[in-house]
């Protein structure tokens, strides 16, 4: 298999190539806290209702901007701006040109690994039908 991603740019990626290269964490579909005053992010265990928190993927990904309007759709345009970003992110990674981890599903060959690795949404997160108010619900861990 070629390692694509060490030979193209994000901008040159196929769509497949893009999709592909999503590491599965769910991290990106937390969310998060923004303090107004001081620009702050804080990440909580609480995700979107349409992540699949044992897979972390999203349950209706063709369809997930008519029932969650803000779900961030990402680019390669849009990279530079979403610090929030997970900083295990295979499209940060890449976009920072920094190599991928091994468990991501790419290198290993399997996509439990990073379930495996303690690198998911597994095990720790609740969904927002049951969160309640998110201030309760902030984590120490870095995304």
């Amino acid at each position: 298999m070629t390692r694509f991603w060490e030979e193209k740019t994000l901008e040159q990626m196929s769509r497949p190539e893009w999709e592909s290269l999503c590491d599965g964490c769910g991290k990106c579909c937390l969310h998060k806290l923004e303090d107004e005053e001081t620009g702050a992010v804080y990440p909580t265990n609480v995700a979107c209702r349409l992540l699949d928190r044992r897979n972390g993927s999203c349950r209706d990904y063709p369809n997930r901007k008519r029932f969650v309007p803000d779900c961030v759709q990402l680019s390669a345009s849009k990279l530079h701006e979403l610090e929030w970003l997970p900083s295990t992110c295979a499209y940060r990674l890449v976009f920072e040109g920094k190599p991928l981890h091994d468990w991501h599903h790419l290198i290993s060959g399997s996509r439990e690994t990073v379930h495996a690795a303690g690198m998911s949404t597994r095990g720790w997160t609740v969904s927002e039908v049951d969160a309640g108010e998110l201030e309760l619900h902030i984590v120490e861990r870095e995304l």
